[in-house]
């Protein structure tokens, strides 16, 4: 008789839980904690003097640390003009975005009609700042419009001479290698991760996707760890198909919530620490009322990198998005893992 009992509440209680079962991993699926990593690329002089420490005046208010990457090299943002003739969007960008307000009128001259000033010069202040503050401070190219227009044809050698000019100034000021780099336009190149794998990065975030991979470049597979930016960007947004910072901010959200994995939002030291600054302390209030945990790429990359099997390739190819101009380089379908 005892046996009987207990063999009923064992298939009563079984019935229960499978009941219950479903609105338990839902709700345990709502609190899972959402995370962002929260990339700052510094392109220009301009963003590298006023964008930096406007945005880390930011962070520091709400406690947040963020991994930021600096182009060293000259100032040749005038030279983007350019474009014009070989991006199909780029002046439909500019006029959407109002860039002479954004970027402001002498930026916009650097390398034509001003001379192209070295963003390196004197920055060894503001690059110990950040690093003290907590911040990760990593490379975002030499001279950002060259590697921006012509990475593509650009051959080992002609890199390798970028990287080494833009490590040894980082190095002049920090006194040790930056061991994290973020490619200037999403231009991204076998020849140039072959570089990065060779010298002693840790992870690279050089392209548009959804998910960590080891980037496949024809038969090859790069050894060195690619986190990309899986969120679309504020400055191709605004203005596209009436879209505002408001806007801008509850799509970030959404994406969020509805992400099973951590997603990579990219900013800009000359927008959101520029014009835009108010509107980029809201988003970071909103991501705090919901609960978002905002990180550093590099401990994400410390992360994926101690179970480094687990992270699968993926091929690299040019693709279009919405808002930007030209292409950029995207992450591909997921393979087996290496």
């Amino acid at each position: 008789m005892a046996a009987s009992r207990f063999l009923f509440f064992l298939l009563t209680a079984h019935r229960s839980l499978l009941t219950v079962l479903p609105a338990l991993i839902t709700t345990m699926e709502n609190y899972l904690p959402l995370r962002l990593g929260l990339k700052i690329d510094v392109d220009t002089r301009q963003g590298f003097r006023e964008g930096v420490p406007a945005l880390a005046e930011i962070l520091e208010a709400r406690s947040i640390k963020a991994s930021f990457y600096v182009s060293l090299g000259p100032d040749n943002s005038g030279k983007a003009v350019f474009r014009v003739f070989t991006q199909r969007g780029f002046l439909e960008k500019m006029w959407r975005t109002r860039a002479p307000a954004m970027y402001g009128l002498r930026t916009m001259f650097y390398g034509t009609l001003l001379p192209a000033p070295v963003i390196g010069e004197g920055a060894g202040e503001i690059l110990r700042l950040l690093a003290e503050a907590g911040h990760e401070v990593g490379l975002h190219g030499y001279d950002h419009v060259r590697w921006h227009d012509h990475l593509l044809a650009m051959g080992r050698e002609e890199v390798s001479r970028e990287l080494a000019r833009a490590q040894e100034c980082y190095t002049r000021h920090l006194g040790r290698p930056a061991r994290s780099f973020a490619a200037p336009g999403w231009q991204c190149s076998a020849a140039h991760r072959e570089e990065l794998a060779a010298g002693g990065f840790l992870y690279s975030s050089d392209t548009r996707g959804y998910a960590p991979y080891f980037p496949r470049f024809g038969a090859e597979v790069n050894a060195l760890l690619e986190i990309p930016t899986t969120l679309p960007t504020l400055d191709e947004l605004l203005g596209f198909n009436g879209c505002c910072p408001e806007d801008f901010t509850e799509l970030v959200l959404s994406r969020l919530q509805k992400s099973s994995v951590p997603q990579v939002l990219t900013v800009h030291a000359e927008v959101e620490g520029g014009p835009l600054k108010g509107d980029f302390a809201r988003l970071l209030d909103r991501c705090r009322e919901q609960g978002v945990e905002i990180f550093r790429l590099e401990d994400w990359a410390r992360e994926l990198l101690a179970a480094q099997d687990k992270v699968p390739a993926a091929s690299v190819r040019q693709g279009r998005l919405p808002g930007r101009a030209g292409t950029v380089s995207c992450q591909g379908p997921l393979e087996a893992q290496r």
